[in-house]
């Protein structure tokens, strides 16, 4: 309804399409990600940069603080690592509701030299979509990780060229991911 010439605006959020996914920036490293059956997943999640509501899954990356925490929520659903305290290599393959989550694990750089599986590229799948988040990514991408990774769609890149990959380098790994977006 009109008044004075003013039309207000409704800040109510669209319903998410059967084949669309809400991608909400949330700060740092960490991004919402929301399905259109409801299901929420926060990406690098560090129990200091959250989205109103508790989601259900959250990935984190151990490079350091900024990117986990050893307290996560407990009423978070899905806490997944994308590295084991034994340096073994993790491995998720989550089916909740409607997103499926799969990780890619990567190596880091520490100052004592190579971490193995110290990282992991997490991929999101919902809605016909694949969206991989590179975490904390140190290198560009071997055959083997293109390989795991699959047909990606969206990629999302955290970079800041002193604790993660530098700009050229992430070009040069979305290069090989090949993704529209």
């Amino acid at each position: 309804q009109r008044q004075n010439g003013i039309v207000p605006a409704s800040l109510r959020t669209a319903a998410i399409g059967q084949d669309q996914l809400s991608l909400t920036f949330l700060g740092h490293a960490s991004w919402l990600i929301e399905t259109p059956g409801g299901v929420t997943a926060v990406t690098d999640y560090n129990g200091w940069i959250r989205p109103a509501k508790l989601p259900d899954v959250v990935t984190m990356n151990r490079a350091h603080t900024s990117h986990f925490t050893d307290t996560p929520d407990p009423g978070i659903k899905h806490v997944l690592r994308g590295w084991r305290d034994d340096g073994g290599m993790a491995q998720h393959l989550l089916k909740f509701g409607d997103l499926r989550v799969r990780n890619v694990p990567t190596n880091i750089r520490s100052y004592s030299g190579t971490v193995r599986n110290g990282n992991s590229i997490f991929v999101f799948e919902a809605a016909s979509l694949c969206v991989a988040h590179l975490g904390h990514l140190h290198h560009t991408l071997t055959q083997t990780h293109l390989a795991e990774l699959g047909q990606i769609d969206i990629v999302m890149a955290p970079v800041d060229g002193g604790y993660t990959i530098d700009q050229e380098g992430i070009l040069e790994a979305i290069g090989q991911i090949k993704p529209p977006l």
